[in-house]
């Protein structure tokens, strides 16, 4: 029987095939391959699928758009070979599902401003029994975005710009509120202290000015 040799590469698995029936998974290296032994060729490289944009809605009725990332390889090749006829179809709608789960138990203003309330873990595991059935193994799953309506973007803007305006109108009111007590206080020295006024208009006065000062009875004793 004729013989040829069949080299597999060390990222990848090889199925043989004779006569429509499995006969061995090659592992890289060099290799005898009959006549009438079909092969088919495994990538077993980490993978990565990325989601087109979903429209889902939050916990609170808002319409989102957001979208996921799923790093997934091959664990069982013939598994792999012989469960689906496009493994990567069942990923995607494994994902679809498991992201427009998460994004309903979540509030829009969550999910913009701490996409991790979508958590990677809860992701992974909704989509790894999927990955399971076609011999396939998930790494992770990430929300990678979330785009909001242009209305709830314009409103959000317009809170955090009042917020900013009434932080500084406070600390404006704070920095006045202590100038006055400052005021108040020196003015109160001043009254109980009347030669620290004299003091104070003799260290302000122009130099070569003429000061005449009018010392009360107390002062004059």
């Amino acid at each position: 029987m004729f013989t040829r040799h069949l080299t597999v590469q060390p990222d990848e698995k090889v199925l043989a095939f004779r006569d429509g029936a499995l006969v061995d998974v090659l592992g890289p290296g060099r290799h005898a391959r009959r006549s009438r032994t079909v092969v088919v060729r495994v990538d077993m490289r980490r993978r990565l699928l990325v989601l087109a944009p979903q429209d889902v809605l939050t916990a609170d009725g808002v319409g989102v758009r957001a979208t996921v990332a799923v790093r997934w390889r091959v664990v069982d090749p013939v598994t792999f070979h012989g469960a689906s006829a496009d493994a990567e179809a069942e990923l995607h709608l494994a994902a679809q599902l498991a992201l427009r789960t998460a994004i309903a138990e979540v509030t829009a203003d969550d999910v913009a401003s701490r996409p991790a309330t979508v958590s990677t873990a809860a992701l992974t595991a909704a989509v790894a029994p999927a990955a399971d059935g076609i011999g396939a193994e998930v790494v992770d799953v990430v929300l990678r975005d979330v785009i909001l309506p242009p209305a709830v973007r314009d409103a959000r803007t317009d809170l955090v710009a009042a917020r900013t305006r009434g932080q500084a109108r406070l600390e404006e009111a704070r920095a006045e509120t202590a100038a006055l007590r400052a005021l108040a206080n020196g003015a109160r020295l001043l009254e109980e202290h009347p030669a620290l006024a004299r003091v104070r208009l003799v260290e302000s006065v122009t130099p070569g000015a003429q000061v005449v000062l009018h010392l009360g009875d107390d002062a004059k004793a």
